[in-house]
């Protein structure tokens, strides 16, 4: 079995963490106390056979999520572990400091981060050799706030170095200014990306401007909550991990989705969709079948990142199909989507589109879709972040924050260009055409990326 461990970082991460895990222990029919009661005896044991990727199996049959909560404050655990499913997590597993990380990258990654990682790499490598085979890691943070950012990255570049050949996945919100409370985050954010981009091998990108707007447009919410939010970005996340968690028919697991989805390695930040999305209203109203997904997953109104996907060009997308459908169909339906839309893929990339399909709905639920894209239009948001960080910069303002806490003005340098130069490479891949000698760079990388699968599933 390919496990992974799970690991929520600052008060974001920890949020969005403890949803998925509630998710997920529900569709793999798991109790409030760990133990294993399906409502459903018909699929009882697709739901066991491969619980062990999310969950260890304790004494008693009882089963514990693999899950690391880490936090420099208490507060967030205190809720997690008051709340329903705290008695679903191992007591030993939450590590906290006492004294926050003031919404600072560097108190995050360089003085309070530093004092607490040795004891969360404990924690991990403990998590890490119970397993039979350990495939990766994932990870839940928000680039925006100080814990999730500067201990984020930092923990990110510590699993690099120890596990150099394991997949490291991050669900990363990332800041907007249309809701946002904190002054310093384009600082942060560009902090953090410019860490995402060297050490992590795929990049989840969440954003809280698009879930409001998901929730006011689709959902017809008045004023969503964060719960509201967390809860989509729990369904898109077990939506993302389905292939790992059930057996199905084309399945995608964290290795063969980095080798199909990222063409060079640099360009590895997603955004994503779920369908379906409709509100309490007018959910009678809609068909469930695969061309009304395909069309919702793909909709633009439906991504969780506040890009225009029509602004970019797709370089390769992956499509989950949830529920009982004919593998023809769904591959109908994507290959119609896609010669429809061909001007918005990339031509010198073929069979650009993966999917994959499992028979097991989400819970509540008949069918549905999730969609990762790897989309050049995704560049929008790191512009975004650039500009904001750029008028601050430039004044020096709040630097003393961090220069305080030891850092040095070409950090910051470094991290803004690392940016730009991320930006350029998308704009250059979203203009590349068939005759330009791009290609031959994205096959040598498949091919060494295809190798390496192979070792592992020897």
């Amino acid at each position: 079995m390919r496990e992974i461990v799970h690991l929520q970082v600052g008060q974001c991460g920890n949020q969005i963490g403890s949803k998925f895990w509630e998710v997920i222990s529900e569709e793999h029919g798991i109790q409030k106390d760990g133990t294993f009661y399906p409502e459903d005896q018909s699929i009882a044991d697709l739901q066991l056979e491969r619980v062990n990727v999310y969950f260890s199996e304790a004494h008693g049959g009882r089963y514990v999520p693999r899950s690391v909560m880490i936090d420099l404050e208490p507060g967030t655990m205190n809720t997690i572990r008051a709340g329903e499913f705290g008695g679903l997590f191992k007591p030993d597993n939450f590590i906290f400091g006492n004294s926050g990380a003031g919404n600072n990258w560097a108190k995050g990654h360089y003085t309070e981060g530093a004092e607490l990682i040795e004891s969360v790499l404990d924690v991990i490598r403990k998590e890490g050799e119970a397993c039979d085979c350990l495939q990766g890691f994932q990870m839940t943070h928000s680039i925006g706030g100080g814990t999730g950012s500067g201990l984020g990255t930092l923990l990110v570049s510590k699993l690099r170095e120890e596990y150099p050949d394991r997949v490291i996945a991050t669900y990363s919100v990332i800041p907007s200014p249309k809701v946002s409370d904190v002054v310093i985050e384009p600082y942060n954010a560009t902090l953090s990306v410019h860490q995402l981009v060297e050490n992590t091998d795929q990049t989840f990108c969440i954003d809280n401007e698009a879930l409001y707007g998901i929730c006011m447009r689709t959902l017809k919410m008045q004023s969503p909550s964060y719960g509201a939010l967390n809860q989509l970005v729990s369904q898109t996340m077990a939506g993302v991990t389905t292939c790992l968690r059930f057996p199905g028919e084309l399945n995608a697991d964290l290795r063969k989705l980095a080798v199909n989805m990222i063409p060079f390695p640099r360009l590895h930040f997603f955004m994503s969709s779920f369908a379906p999305l409709s509100s309490t209203a007018s959910a009678g109203y809609r068909s469930s079948h695969v061309a009304e997904l395909t069309q919702q997953m793909f909709d633009p109104n439906n991504m969780m990142t506040a890009c225009d996907p029509r602004h970019g060009r797709y370089l390769t997308c992956a499509t989950v199909f949830r529920g009982k459908m004919s593998i023809r169909e769904v591959e109908q339906q994507v290959m119609a989507m896609q010669t429809k839309n061909s001007s918005n893929f990339v031509e010198w990339i073929p069979n650009n589109v993966k999917t994959a399909l499992c028979r097991i709905p989400p819970k509540g639920l008949k069918t549905s879709g999730t969609f990762i894209g790897n989309n050049t239009a995704i560049q929008d948001l790191f512009k975004r972040i650039s500009e904001q960080f750029t008028v601050m910069f430039r004044r020096k303002a709040f630097l003393y924050w961090f220069t305080g806490e030891g850092m040095d003005e070409m950090e910051f340098t470094e991290a803004e260009s690392n940016m730009n130069d991320l930006i350029s490479e998308y704009q250059q891949y979203q203009e590349a055409t068939v005759d330009g000698d791009e290609d031959t760079e994205g096959g040598d990388y498949d091919q060494q990326y295809d190798d390496s699968d192979a070792h592992t599933e020897l």
